[in-house]
């Protein structure tokens, strides 16, 4: 690796990287804004033991003390699940937290800038962000969406978060050009429910499918990424309608207490976890788990 490359990898993705091995990037949001410790240091844990039973590399990316680092030990793990004051990194502030020297997480946006800019074509995360409820006025619509349309890397997830209006981000994603590929199922997941009501554009039923699919873009000289939809188990997924009554106490929640931005996903995630009990928190990881297991199965076939 150049001294002069604009990320520092860990000794594995190093390795992984002069072999040509197969490497699924993980986000660190999810660590960080995404579930209290010690849970989301185990779910970590337990997500980069499942890539590499499956024959990958795990690569979390995150900025640590304004370094771009693709791949963390358990050390490195540990400090950033329990790290206060974390910046939450997208494409807007990504550079302005390695030119400050500032520690931060990657979202679904950084996180695939991160794994295109060290070559690695397979990223998987819980759900991506889309286009929020009321968008028509609040016009908030994550960057997660223009990144999959720009940056080529599968994304493989259980959906956009339920919180948002999937409708619409389903709308945004085909506007862009992005294939939405169900793995399986002819219907869109709505993260934590298995059900959303909507169809999914593409389906295909294994790993090297949706591999050949992202070559075959490729050749054709087709850019972007590809957001690959992977419904939760049923013994994990929470009934649609149930999450659909937490999502509304949540939202008047927000409103009431005047949060808006980056600061709406995270307020609105924990108190789904207190409105569910836990629940949502034991399916987030479920889910978590099986999206890193596929794409670590999709990573091994497109280097078959």
């Amino acid at each position: 690796m150049s001294p002069a490359a604009p990320f520092t990898p860990s000794a594995d993705v190093a390795a992984a990287l002069a072999a040509g091995a197969p490497i699924v990037a993980l986000e660190s949001t999810i660590i960080t804004h995404g579930m209290p410790y010690p849970r989301n240091l185990a779910m970590a844990e337990r997500v980069e033991a499942i890539v590499r039973e499956e024959g990958a590399v795990p690569a979390t990316i995150a900025v640590t003390d304004g370094c771009l680092r693709i791949g963390l030990d358990r050390d490195e793990l540990t400090a950033l699940a329990t790290a206060r004051d974390v910046l939450k990194l997208s494409r807007a502030d990504l550079a302005f937290a390695v030119a400050t020297g500032r520690t931060g997480a990657t979202t679904v946006a950084a996180t695939m800038i991160a794994a295109a800019l060290a070559g690695i074509g397979v990223f998987a995360t819980g759900g991506i962000g889309g286009v929020h409820r009321g968008a028509e006025t609040s016009f908030d619509v994550s960057a997660d969406l223009e990144e999959l349309a720009r940056t080529p890397v599968i994304v493989v997830c259980a959906g956009a978060k339920a919180i948002l209006d999937l409708q619409k981000t389903l709308e945004v994603l085909e506007t862009r050009g992005v294939p939405v590929v169900g793995h399986g199922t002819d219907e869109l997941p709505a993260f934590w429910s298995r059900s959303s009501g909507l169809p999914v554009p593409l389906r295909l039923d294994s790993p090297a499918e949706i591999a050949g699919f992202q070559a075959a873009r490729k050749r054709l000289g087709i850019g972007g990424g590809m957001l690959v939809v992977n419904p939760l188990d049923a013994a994990h997924a929470i009934p649609r309608a149930r999450v659909d009554d937490w999502i509304t106490a949540a939202l008047s929640d927000a409103e009431a207490a005047g949060i808006a931005g980056k600061a709406v996903t995270p307020f609105l995630l924990a108190r789904i976890f207190e409105l569910s009990d836990g629940r949502s928190l034991e399916a987030n990881i479920a889910l978590v788990e099986a999206n890193a297991r596929l794409a670590a199965r999709i990573a091994v076939a497109r280097h078959r």
